[in-house]
């Protein structure tokens, strides 16, 4: 290594005054291209993609803080709805619409248990409904009941038709689930 540096020193040497000045400014343009493009530059690229990467973290970040807020929402909508499950009055569903469907002045043509697949935590017993030739009023007001009775009922399908003969009336099947802890 110091024999090429003898050598260039040598050969420097060697050169005239204005060579020389026109060497050191070739040098010169060579060592400040290698720090712009070597040094400069790499940091300037790297000093954007960090700032790049924080504003993509922080979109992240409220994006994570949106899903918790929600999956707080959900977990407590789920704890008030086990705590009703467990602490509501227990009873047979046939029964309970019945009764609800008496309180509303509604005739029920026909109830069908449905099957429900199992869970773990909670069995659910699912009944499909029909009730021919009631009004609007009356309907909206068993479903009401329903919805807000203290055992847990769930209105899960809702299919409406009116009748040919009575426009004013309509046939109405839906089916109507409740959980009781397995």
């Amino acid at each position: 290594m110091s024999g090429w540096l003898q050598q260039i020193r040598t050969a420097y040497e060697g050169l005239a005054p204005r060579e020389r000045w026109l060497v050191l400014g070739a040098a010169g343009m060579v060592a400040l291209s290698l720090l712009v493009f070597g040094l400069i530059n790499p940091l300037i690229t790297a000093g954007s993609q960090a700032a790049t990467r924080v504003t993509t973290a922080q979109e992240q970040l409220v994006a994570v803080d949106q899903l918790r807020r929600r999956y707080d929402d959900v977990n407590t909508r789920l704890a008030r709805v086990e705590k009703r499950i467990l602490d509501g009055p227990k009873g047979e569903i046939f029964t309970t619409l019945e009764k609800l469907a008496r309180d509303s002045t509604v005739k029920v043509d026909s109830m069908e248990p449905r099957t429900s697949p199992a869970s773990e935590s909670y069995s659910e017993t699912k009944v499909q409904v029909v009730l021919k030739g009631v009004t609007l009023a009356q309907l909206v007001n068993y479903l009401h009941r329903i919805e807000t009775d203290a055992q847990v009922l769930s209105v899960k399908s809702l299919r409406i038709r009116t009748r040919q003969d009575r426009p004013e009336m309509l046939d109405v099947t839906f089916t109507v689930s409740t959980f009781e802890p397995a």
